[in-house]
């Protein structure tokens, strides 16, 4: 069993319990439900919802999508893809790829922006430590500025 899947029941019994192993509210569960995005959980005899393994997990990995800024619309896209069978293989793995490069392109914008805030964390220590009231320098040594 890998770190993924450890936790997650083969049988989710209740949408509050898909909520706490998602992280979503039973709302946003059955507001993604009535757009097309999740399909409709499967009934018990009372009408109350219950899950399997592989839609809670299929949730989890929509919620990842969704964290690296992928739309709703693009991710039913996918899912429509999806439910359309191995024919769409090929446009998953350009739509993937393509989201990939993206996150990609936003890590790199992040560890920029990282490189300079530490620069600054370095220069605000060392006029802690040495007060120099001519060094005003926000920037670090060869960035732009922006």
């Amino acid at each position: 069993m890998d770190i993924i899947t450890q936790d997650i029941p083969e049988t989710v019994t209740s949408i509050s319990q898909a909520a706490e192993l998602t992280g979503l509210t039973e709302d946003t569960i059955r507001y993604y439900e009535r757009i097309g995005l999740l399909p409709y959980a499967d009934r018990k005899p009372n009408g109350h919802r219950h899950y399997s393994k592989d839609q809670i997990l299929g949730i989890r990995f929509l919620l990842r999508l969704k964290a690296t800024g992928m739309t709703l619309e693009e991710m039913r896209h996918y899912l429509e893809l999806t439910h359309q069978g191995d024919g769409t293989l090929s446009e998953r793995y350009t739509l993937l790829e393509a989201h990939n490069d993206k996150i990609a392109r936003e890590i790199a914008k992040l560890q920029e922006t990282q490189d300079v805030i530490r620069y600054k964390l370095r220069h605000f220590r060392e006029l802690a430590e040495n007060p120099n009231t001519d060094a005003y320098d926000c920037e670090a040594p060869g960035s732009s500025g922006q």
